[in-house]
């Protein structure tokens, strides 16, 4: 039941997750400091995994970079959205396989397949249950090479209570604000679908349970988090939107900062 929820929400998403991470600057911040991360720790060369990569944006942009790619996601209209984008770009060399799939059950690959791993945007946070999470975290780990890089964005609890607080305070009296406030569990049908928030240290928590060298954490979004309309403003002074880039990446793996951003980006190499 879980799965199909998931899969029904993205279904009807797959247009605006395309556009999400490239709508504006303060989107952007997500998707340029993921690459920011992924391009200090990724090989320079190799085939990597981009499990749960809904319709393709970070699977063509590594295919751009001459990196060998299978796109791996849970509904079948992002992959066919993904094929489309894939050929549009010239791709299809460096794209190899595009499967439908869960990032909980990866017996397809084989144990030790892939240079590196990637599971960004919050896929992980989509599988509610606790157990069913540690399969997932053990199976994306499971087909990364030894000493190879493995890196897995979700969405973070303490932000969720920021937009509580900003945008929507109706809500605090609800049971449900309680429930995402102490466990982060949100079982959707309230405008999203099922997810589990995660705090910093539960994340690296669940990653410190296996086999892994933990290399660093992020708060993709970092103090920006929140500040869509001043960080969009902000942006069009060229000279000021430099010099809050340079302080956003002096500052988004300070603890703090990765507790309050909206998604967090974990980076991990297998051991």
């Amino acid at each position: 039941m879980t799965k199909k929820l998931v899969k029904k929400y993205y279904t009807g998403y797959v247009r605006k997750e395309w556009r999400r991470l490239v709508k504006d600057s303060y989107h952007r911040l997500e998707f340029d400091t993921t690459l920011h991360f992924l391009k200090k720790y990724l090989p320079k060369k190799g085939l990597i995994l981009d499990a749960g990569g809904g319709p393709g944006r970070y699977t063509i942009e590594l295919a751009k970079q001459g990196y060998n790619v299978v796109l791996l996601d849970i509904a079948p209209v992002n992959l066919e959205f993904a094929k489309r984008q894939i050929k549009k770009a010239k791709l299809q060399n460096e794209v190899k396989q595009i499967i439908e799939g869960s990032i909980v059950d990866l017996s397809r690959f084989t144990d030790n397949t892939f240079d590196a791993v990637i599971c960004l945007g919050g896929p992980l946070s989509h599988v509610l249950d606790k157990k069913e999470r540690n399969k997932a975290i053990s199976e994306l780990l499971r087909v990364t090479k030894s000493n190879a890089p493995i890196f897995v964005s979700v969405m973070s609890r303490l932000s969720v209570l920021v937009s509580e607080l900003k945008l929507c305070q109706h809500e605090i009296e609800h049971p449900l604000f309680r429930k995402i406030r102490d466990t982060g569990d949100y079982p959707g049908g309230y405008g999203f679908t099922l997810c589990h928030f995660f705090l910093p240290e539960e994340l690296k928590q669940d990653f410190a349970k296996k086999n892994v060298n933990f290399l660093e954490m992020v708060g993709l979004e970092g103090v920006g988090s929140h500040f869509q309309e001043k960080i969009n403003k902000l942006a069009k002074n060229k000279k000021r939107w430099n010099v809050w880039l340079e302080t956003h990446y002096k500052i988004c793996t300070h603890p703090v900062v990765v507790g309050i951003s909206e998604h967090i980006l974990i980076v991990c190499k297998k051991l």
